[in-house]
């Protein structure tokens, strides 16, 4: 029996083989996954050695030969295959594990094209489709954590089930899929075109989720291969608590996104249905979090934390006074982990000391959302909030209501449209959004805020239409408001905000959140 070992990744290199020739196989090999086997003491014949032809150009050629290929998409049950192995010499070869030059890697290291180039493998996919094309005679492993059961199964009955030849060859597609959509990707990227004629996305499951967004529908949870440098939840450690659900993760980075935008210093952010509604900065982080909770107490029972700095002791014991779903934070000291893992169902996500960088900022990426037969893709809505803003109003804001108005603005991004969001310089006060109409998000806003409105700054993602959501706010107590501006009324809403005394600045820049 003869089984061809290629691999980037060595990862049980060894122990396979050694259990391989155990069972009587003869082993084919090149370049580093043969100078491994050697190293270990594994009998193995080099693959130019068996085929009595050179690696050529570099080693760019190497398994690309009829007595490879043949000896794998042979069919022993096929009358006229044996005829013609027989005659040239062809051996069956019935187990091929092969993964892939590591493209990916090379690329995330910043290496040169030429050497990226050099990572675009041509003889390790077409040995694993040509084995996967086979696999009724051929097992194929493109995996290492696939090694141990491949051995137990070819122990036990000499041979692999179709069952197993069949999950292993959807493996294998899939493998070799993936490593040329992110081959593609690349491509794309370092032309320029980031919405290319035929796109092909690829992720790795990292888990099967125990429902979807409702307990009828079916779900899992898949990430990039390589891990950004950007904070993501897709990335995080998880350190306790119950497994996440598909509606537990959208929330967490919906409060990871929200929580970038104030990366200066502390600050805590809660989210319930996607939506904020607690979001404080302070100097102190459980102060800001005792703040971001007070917001809306009701609204915070079972909801979901992003916390940007470390969580100590005294934050730990203030997050265990609430019913919280999950908290993701750079990191928790020893003693908030032993304080929290009282709260055994409480997840706890460690996203690492990037969340907790004075410069950390939303990352700037693509995102897609499915429709009915295709999808939309877009750029990432992580602009900065502009510098310069331009007053229109007769009054100017003062220090204090501009510090009010940019919180209001990086907040106003994470609410749905159409969202207001009144606040002072350090904390959420009140949000109304995902409304028809904006005068309906105002209203909202005025009602869940009350009296702690007076004085406040209010953010609008996208234009007024009409002057009614403007008066809402300055009935509430609201002194300035920021906007996009843009609507053929401007020159109306400007007019009633001086007739409030109101400060009124224009972005020119829209947030819609659909």
């Amino acid at each position: 029996m003869l089984a061809l070992l290629s691999v980037s990744d060595k990862r049980g290199l060894v122990p396979f083989a050694q259990g391989l020739v155990r069972l009587g196989f003869e082993l084919l090999s090149t370049g580093g996954t043969l100078a491994a086997l050697q190293v270990a003491g594994v009998p193995a014949k080099k693959v130019s050695d068996y085929t009595q032809s050179p690696e050529i150009l570099g080693g760019r050629v190497k398994t690309l030969h009829p007595r490879i290929h043949g000896g794998i998409l042979g069919r022993p049950d096929h009358e006229g295959d044996q005829a013609e192995m027989t005659a040239n010499g062809i051996t069956p070869i019935t187990l091929v594990a092969v993964n892939l030059y590591p493209f990916r890697q090379t690329v995330a290291s910043g290496a040169p094209e030429a050497e990226v180039i050099e990572q675009i493998d041509i003889g390790g996919p077409a040995m694993v489709r040509a084995s996967a094309k086979n696999f009724r005679h051929v097992t194929v492993v493109v995996d290492p954590d696939d090694y141990e059961s491949v051995l137990l199964e070819l122990e036990r009955s000499r041979a692999t089930s179709e069952d197993t030849r069949r999950r292993l060859m959807r493996k294998a597609f899939a493998h070799t899929a993936a490593y040329d959509a992110s081959i593609a990707g690349w491509l794309s990227k370092e032309a320029g075109e980031p919405f290319p004629h035929e796109l092909s996305l690829t992720f790795q499951r990292v888990q099967g989720l125990r429902y979807g967004e409702n307990p009828h529908q079916r779900g899992a949870f898949y990430r990039e291969h390589s891990a950004p440098e950007e904070p993501t939840v897709a990335f995080s450690r998880v350190l306790q608590g119950k497994e996440l659900s598909y509606n537990n993760i959208l929330d967490l980075d919906a409060a990871l996104g929200l929580v970038l935008e104030f990366p200066e210093q502390p600050c805590a952010v809660i989210i319930k249905h996607n939506t904020p509604c607690g979001v404080a900065l302070d100097e102190s982080l459980v102060t800001a979090y005792r703040t971001a909770r007070a917001i809306d107490e009701v609204s915070a029972f079972g909801g979901i934390v992003a916390l940007n700095r470390e969580v100590d002791r005294a934050c730990a014991e203030a997050l265990a006074e609430t019913f919280l779903e999950a908290v993701i934070a750079p990191s928790y000291s020893a003693e908030a982990q032993q304080v929290l893992s009282a709260k055994k169902n409480l997840r706890l996500l460690e996203a690492g000391p990037g969340l907790a960088s004075p410069t950390a900022r939303p990352r700037a990426q693509l995102e897609a959302r499915s429709v009915s037969g295709g999808l939309v893709l877009q750029d990432k809505d992580a602009v900065e909030p502009p510098l310069e803003w331009k007053v229109v109003s007769k009054r100017a804001p003062t220090p204090e209501e501009e510090r009010a108005l940019r919180f209001a603005w990086r907040v106003c991004k994470h609410v749905k449209s159409n969202a207001i969001v009144f606040s002072n310089g350090s904390r959420l006060l009140a949000a109304g959004g995902g409304q028809t109409s904006r005068v309906d998000s105002a209203k909202i806003a005025v009602a869940r805020g009350g009296e702690a409105l007076k004085g406040s700054a209010v953010a609008s993602d996208a234009f007024f239409p009409f002057r009614d959501g403007l008066d809402e706010a300055a009935r509430a107590g609201a002194t300035c408001v920021v906007q996009p501006g843009g609507s053929v009324r401007d020159s109306e809403i400007i007019a009633a905000a001086d007739e409030h005394g109101m400060a009124m600045v224009l972005t020119g820049v829209r947030h819609f959140r659909h």
